[in-house]
């Protein structure tokens, strides 16, 4: 029974920051007990930041608690020392993944300190005269070591106790005379301050880092919450357009419908008035033919004559010929008036969709520095994207082909039909795609020179060169990219590598489109087929 009390004690009093029983223990304002040495360094680690906590239950206190002998516990620990020794248990004995006290005989206890000055290792009871005789007053305690023979030099047999600065390396007292004579040696505490202190330069370094990163994040996290909300908002404002304008187009639907029916209504009931007087005319005619059909058998002359001049009378006919040849065409105009009118609104919303989309292609609020302009052309092609000429901008002369990706300048025109944004004055065409965002594509071309760009959509067709013409320095292969959002333009030329011809940065205010001009006949200019994995 006992021996069953001083192992539950055992367990009661370690301390949870070193794990050994407790030493000089104190106990702080939550109730935990810790050595006094072990609480007093983990409060001295962050008295920088003013916080003083227990580190088991994590509770503060302020300001910090004053820190008093529990002179109770410290008997009790006496007590099961004494207990300890007489009978340790299994489990303070070293295992083969231990530190072993150097000085124990036969079986050896768990080392829970080892000393860099003796360059042994030793378990609590070994280790009392270095926290009692002022012998071992300046050794230093680390926590259990099996590497402890590294810090002897091997040529001398010494404790290396100094650092040379010229090679970099831990060197005894007896070091210097020899093969390190005459560098620039100094003691290993001495170069462990200098190294501190650059290590708390780092730390601090690292410290502020983290700190920027950290308010980097939480701008992040406020851009994140930014971009729901105006998406959100604007999901809901533009649903309430789109719900405005269905109801709109359904309430102007109702009402042609409506009045269509109306009309439909009144001029069928025209005409059935019509059809009702001429089917009374026919029944009329009908009978009346019946009665001379009967009169053309009367044998009696005298009869005849006497009736004749009342049945032959007719009332006056509508003339039946005003019905025939009639083209049965009523609603069809109203037809013809709503499709024009769905023309028109269709070509509405294809002018200014493109404007819709650039207003949300324009959302871009990654910082520069996380999505930089690529450095290599591998870089580059994950941005490629696949551009193809619109022959309605094309001057006559050109010739499309390969899917209209490739032109040729030819001697005459060809049958290509008048179009508003068809070049005039040099042999140019723009691509179809206007281009946003991130895009990167190269033209390869063949002859005297071809001209390179971008432009907008709205560049002039006709007039002076410094008007309508593309431009830029000349080179057989040029990859242009651009960062619509970012406002960077750049032109780069092959050969082994890519060269920068030439940056702009500038503000896009549309979206762009590709442009080629060749002038010399024959010369030709192709959109390459980029492969994302393609490597130069």
């Amino acid at each position: 029974m006992a021996q069953i009390g001083i192992q539950l004690d055992q367990e009661t009093i370690c301390c949870s920051i070193c794990l050994d029983l407790l030493k000089c223990p104190v106990t702080i304002p939550c109730g935990h007990s810790y050595c006094m040495n072990c609480i007093k360094s983990y409060w001295d680690d962050n008295d920088k930041e003013q916080i003083h906590s227990c580190p088991q239950c994590r509770r503060t206190f302020t300001p910090r608690p004053l820190l008093v002998k529990n002179t109770v516990l410290a008997h009790l620990v006496e007590g099961l020392k004494t207990g300890l020794h007489a009978a340790p248990a299994d489990h303070l004995y070293a295992g083969p993944e231990d530190v072993a006290c150097d000085v124990c005989t036969g079986r050896k206890l768990k080392a829970c300190k080892s000393c860099l000055i003796c360059l042994a290792s030793y378990c609590e009871k070994h280790l009392q005269p270095h926290y009692e005789s002022p012998t071992f007053e300046k050794h230093k305690l680390v926590d259990p070591s099996t590497q402890l023979q590294e810090n002897i030099c091997s040529r001398h047999d010494e404790v290396m106790k100094m650092f040379c600065r010229t090679d970099q390396q831990r060197i005894s007292y007896l070091c210097p005379v020899d093969e390190h004579q005459g560098h620039d040696t100094v003691s290993a505490a001495a170069e462990r301050t200098e190294r501190q202190r650059e290590l708390e330069v780092s730390r601090q370094n690292i410290q502020q880092r983290i700190r920027d990163r950290e308010k980097d994040v939480k701008v992040l996290q406020q851009e994140v919450k930014a971009i729901s909300h105006s998406a959100n908002k604007m999901v809901k404002d533009t649903e309430k357009i789109f719900t405005k304008l269905i109801r709109t187009f359904k309430k102007r639907r109702s009402d042609v419908k409506q009045q269509v029916r109306s009309q439909q209504e009144t001029e069928v009931s025209r005409v059935k008035e019509v059809q009702e007087k001429l089917e009374q005319e026919i029944t009329e005619l009908k009978r009346k033919d019946a009665e001379l059909k009967q009169l053309s058998y009367t044998e009696d002359d005298n009869m005849f004559l006497n009736h004749y001049p009342l049945l032959s009378a007719l009332s006056e006919s509508r003339d039946s010929s005003s019905f025939t040849n009639r083209p049965l065409r009523y609603f069809e105009d109203v037809t013809v008036a709503v499709s024009e009118v769905s023309d028109k609104l269709q070509d509405v919303l294809s002018e200014k969709w493109t404007n819709i989309s650039l207003k949300v292609t324009k959302v871009d609020v990654l910082l520069s520095y996380l999505q930089p302009e690529p450095k290599t052309r591998a870089g580059f092609l994950q941005h490629s994207c696949e551009i193809t000429l619109d022959p309605d901008t094309a001057h006559t002369q050109l010739l499309l082909s390969e899917g209209n990706r490739k032109e040729t300048l030819m001697s005459k025109p060809l049958s290509y039909s008048s179009h508003p944004e068809r070049f005039l004055a040099n042999f140019q065409v723009l691509s179809r795609e206007g281009l946003t965002g991130r895009c990167y594509w190269e033209v390869e071309w063949r002859g005297t020179a071809v001209y390179v760009a971008v432009a907008y959509k709205n560049i002039s067709r006709a007039g002076r060169l410094n008007e309508c013409g593309f431009g830029g320095p000349q080179s057989s292969r040029v990859g242009v990219y651009l960062d619509h959002s970012a406002g960077i333009l750049s032109f780069y030329s092959f050969s082994e590598t890519m060269t920068l011809l030439h940056r702009v940065q500038t503000k896009f205010t549309q979206p762009l489109y590709a442009g080629l001009w060749i002038l010399t006949l024959g010369d030709t200019a192709e959109f390459c087929k980029l492969n994302k994995t393609e490597i130069i």
